[in-house]
């Protein structure tokens, strides 16, 4: 099975990884970056992984276990971390990634339905035990949240046309493929338009992204984990698209900075102080020559905070 980690390089160096510490996987995937991790650690060390698909979690025990033993595969969704951590007994951490790309097999398996190049079941779980699919979305939903959706989740400035047209398909037929969809969204915003703005993989991110609930789980997740972190400790997290990049950038400069109240005071009370130092300003990208290598990688953004 074939899976590129993006940026993993960079992930792995941003850790400043101690080989007693603990660490976090809180996207394990294909264990492209937990492997990398776990070589670095000695028998003190721990890693724990945290995935809530199967056949990924399946695949990297497979992996993990060739390098030592020193590592826990979770099963859940990473907006359950603070939970599962304490379930394990672990209250601090010394670093935690966050890799909210989705991974290669998970793209190309074409029963999954992620893709707007293959024809597949409209489905887009994570977690293909969740209710929820993309087909529902599709089907059901009501044309002013589809239009909200796509534009708020998609950023797509035809939204209106596109959700139009599919409420007037689905009327007839219901709307169950992946190609049938991208099929209705061309017609409804023209062979021009649609070959050059390609506006099916803005409404497949918003329907991932419904699916997934995948917005919302990040605005959870990261104060958590900015509260794990010991000091010293590091997270970093790279997105993949506008909207998840801002959420992080916002929580991160929000936990940097000291409570306006408080600044200037002589004395600021620990619990307003910052608990976060930006290592990166900017976010770093990938390399001209990943880029070649993994046209995925295109829009990466990785972002680092160290806990003071």
């Amino acid at each position: 099975m074939k899976h590129y980690s993006v940026m993993c390089n960079e992930i792995i160096d941003s850790l400043n990884i101690k080989p007693d510490g603990i660490y976090v996987d809180a996207t394990l995937g294909y264990a492209g970056m937990s492997s990398k991790i776990l070589e670095k650690l000695n028998s003190n060390g721990l890693l724990i992984g945290i995935d809530q698909d199967s056949e990924a979690r399946e695949y990297s025990n497979k992996v993990l276990s060739k390098i030592s033993d020193n590592y826990r595969i979770v099963d859940a969704n990473f907006a359950e971390l603070k939970e599962k951590l304490e379930e394990l007994n672990i209250n601090k951490i010394d670093g935690i990634i966050f890799d909210l790309g989705f991974s290669s097999p998970q793209i190309d398996d074409e029963k999954r339905g992620f893709s707007f190049m293959k024809d597949a079941p409209l489905d887009m779980r994570m977690n293909i035990t969740s209710k929820l699919t993309a087909k529902d979305v599709v089907n059901t939903y009501k044309e002013e949240d589809l239009i909200k959706y796509f534009f708020e989740y998609g950023e797509e400035k035809l939204s209106r046309v596109i959700a139009k047209k599919i409420v007037e398909v689905r009327k007839n037929k219901e709307i169950d493929r992946t190609l049938e969809l991208v099929e209705i969204i061309k017609s409804a915003v023209g062979a021009n338009y649609f070959f050059k703005n390609h506006p099916e993989r803005k409404i497949f991110q918003a329907l991932r992204i419904i699916v997934n609930d995948e917005l919302e789980v990040l605005k959870k997740v990261l104060p958590d984990a900015i509260e794990l972190l010991n000091k010293g400790g590091r997270m970093s997290v790279i997105t993949f698209h506008s909207l998840e990049d801002r959420i992080v950038k916002n929580v991160f400069k929000e936990y940097s900075e000291v409570n306006e109240i408080f600044k200037g005071l002589p004395s600021i009370p620990e619990e307003y102080q910052a608990k976060l130092k930006i290592i990166n300003k900017k976010p770093i990208v990938a390399s001209d020559k990943e880029i070649e290598e993994n046209s995925r990688s295109h829009s990466a953004k990785l972002r680092i905070v160290e806990r003071v």
